[in-house]
């Protein structure tokens, strides 16, 4: 990973961040949905991997997205919200911030709105799939049902930060002296 700009670690910090803030947010209400499919959940999940998509898309270095989620794994135990996952938490962080990171990399010939999409597809999936292999162990139709609410609810997440990179990408990616000429004509 080349050597990250303050600005970058920032919007990495800060993504972090709003991620866990969205999940705590979000969750009161998503279970009320995930209690009637009587499935484990995956909705907060996906809005809390958005802005991990966004946070690597913004700083563009492969492993970014798997720092975003090292940092939400270590705010998440510190306040405890570990949710079913308890202290392997962590891992239900860093997988799918390895993911994002390599659908990322896949997509880098590709527009961003695409690989921003698929992205926050592919991350919730693979915390869905990490968190059932590791305490769920869900078969069959309700194991289909918690995959495709979290493939769902990451497209929609999908449509929320697409437009959102596109507004950020080029202020992101604009020069030190652009930046300051830019603000003071604002």
């Amino acid at each position: 990973m080349k050597r990250l700009r303050l600005s970058q670690l920032i919007y990495m910090a800060l993504c972090a961040d709003l991620g866990i803030v969205a999940k705590k947010m979000i969750s009161p209400a998503a279970n009320l949905l995930t209690d009637a499919l009587h499935i484990p959940g995956g909705i907060g999940t996906s809005f809390s991997l958005m802005f991990l998509v966004v946070g690597a898309v913004l700083t563009g270095q492969f492993g970014s997205g798997t720092l975003m989620g090292v940092i939400q794994s270590g705010i998440a135990l510190a306040l405890g919200s570990t949710g079913s996952l308890g202290i392997l938490s962590p891992i239900g962080y860093v997988v799918p911030g390895l993911t994002i990171d390599l659908v990322l990399w896949a997509f880098r010939q590709r527009s961003i709105s695409a690989g921003v999409m698929a992205a926050c597809i592919a991350g919730p999936l693979a915390a869905s799939l990490t968190a059932n292999f590791l305490v769920f162990h869900l078969h069959s139709v309700p194991l289909l049902l918690y995959l495709c609410v979290a493939c769902s609810t990451g497209a929609i997440c999908g449509l929320v930060a697409i437009p959102l990179v596109e507004r950020l990408y080029p202020l992101m990616n604009m020069p030190a002296r652009q930046k300051g000429n830019h603000d003071e004509q604002t």
